[in-house]
């Protein structure tokens, strides 16, 4: 009964100790509120310019992935210039040897035409004695003349030929010095694109990583000191409770506090639980897009596909992404160098073939039955949608659009809409 007593005094002279904590808690609490408050209109605003941001990004990547393939056309043509270019100068090599055994025949024609003099008829006709063998030797020289003639007009087809293919040599290398200048041009106007995106991108990851770590810290606290209130109101009403409990049944006190130890005893043990350690995935593996393709319908291609390129798994299907448990990767990402070469893992139709909010540059290939394969932060896209795909063939290259850090590709499998784990389709390796 004494110490039934004791805990109503005690009670009586905490209640105004827990009263005025409880305000201060109050006090912190509505400032916290407020300062939340006014984080989420700053962040509403940030998320209006990173709306912005994002729609700039796309445009420059969507430039980018364009000047790409121009640029790669434009190399193209400068390789066939200088094939036409070997090929013509080849042609003169040989007209020029042509033309200088022409010269020396004809200039051997010409010498033994200068030493028979200018009355070589003459000369025939007085040292001929049989009428003959004059004229024999009449026609014999008629056929001279003749091939020298011939020897001339195509020393001078010969001339004229060696001048068009100059002329020829001259247009080329004009025209690949204004390929080169326009490749130049272009290639400046790529890197100036990739600066600006480069610039965009790191603002819009500095904005937005400094407010929601600002809002988290306010929201933390806020959270705590709402807990810390919420255990004073707690406190205070079982105390008013067992202090009129108290009142009401003195004679049976020791047997609620035997009840009450009872409880806080099976508490602390209910709470007493380690909590489960989150597993730790192991090294991405190797994976490898080389190997043969495999045909037939989608469905009978499970763990026979390759995969689209050469790289290690960063993330793999299921796995939480980033410090969010609520969710999860609904496909895998994998390293690959940028410019690599995207293959497609199983022939079928291009359904989709732009820029994407969250998945950048991306490609969703159609298999039929269901099936869609998915590649996205792609660097450049090689198809377009309705172009049809055999398996292999290559579709882009690697990047890091929408708002990647470093170069990867994300791969994705859906059957009849539901995400499956691209590690049960592609070839295992190792």
């Amino acid at each position: 009964m004494l110490r039934v007593l004791i805990a109503l005094v005690l009670t009586c002279l905490l209640q105004p100790a827990f009263a005025d904590e409880r305000a201060q808690t109050q006090q912190q609490l509505d400032a916290t509120r407020q300062d939340i408050a006014e984080l989420k209109k700053l962040l509403g605003k940030l998320q209006e310019e990173k709306s912005s941001v994002q729609k700039d990004l796309r445009g420059t990547e969507t430039e980018m992935g364009n000047l790409e393939k121009q640029v790669e056309a434009l190399q193209k043509e400068l390789k066939k210039s200088e094939f036409e270019l070997q090929r013509l100068d080849g042609e003169k090599k040989k007209l020029q040897s042509a033309r200088a055994e022409q010269q020396k025949l004809i200039a051997i024609q010409a010498r033994a035409a200068y030493q028979n003099g200018r009355q070589e008829y003459l000369k025939l006709l007085l040292n001929q004695q049989n009428p003959e063998k004059f004229a024999r030797t009449l026609t014999y020289y008629d056929y001279l003349s003749q091939a020298r003639l011939e020897q001339l007009k195509n020393f001078n087809e010969t001339l004229r030929q060696l001048a068009n293919v100059e002329k020829d040599i001259e247009l080329q290398q004009a025209q690949l010095l204004v390929q080169k200048s326009t490749l130049d041009t272009q290639r400046d106007e790529l890197e100036k694109v990739r600066k600006e995106r480069q610039v965009a991108l790191a603002k819009l990851n500095e904005d937005v990583k400094a407010r929601d770590s600002k809002l988290k810290a306010r929201e933390q606290d806020q959270a705590e000191l709402a807990k810390v209130l919420k255990t004073i109101e707690e406190t205070l009403a079982r105390q008013a409770r067992e202090a009129e409990e108290a009142r009401q049944k003195a004679l049976i006190a020791q047997q609620e506090a035997e009840k009450k130890r009872l409880r806080e005893a099976q508490a602390e043990a209910d709470a007493g639980e380690a909590p489960r350690k989150p597993v730790k995935s192991s090294p991405g593996a190797l994976v490898s897009s080389d190997g043969e393709t495999f045909g037939g319908a989608f469905a009978s291609t499970r763990g026979k596909l390759p995969w689209p390129v050469n790289g290690r798994l960063l993330a793999r299907f299921g796995e939480t992404r980033g410090d969010d448990t609520r969710t999860k990767w609904d496909g895998v990402m994998i390293s690959a160098s940028a410019g690599s070469q995207v293959h497609a893992v199983h022939g079928g139709r291009v359904v989709f073939a732009d820029w994407l909010r969250g998945a950048g540059l991306l490609v969703i290939l159609d298999h039929g039955n269901g099936y869609l394969s998915l590649y996205g932060h792609n660097q450049t896209l090689l198809k377009a949608a309705g172009d049809v795909v055999k398996a292999g063939e290559s579709i882009s290259t690697v990047g890091n659009s929408g708002g990647q850090d470093t170069p990867a590709l994300y791969f994705a499998i859906r059957q009849q809409g539901r995400p499956s784990d691209p590690a049960q389709w592609c070839r295992a390796q190792g």
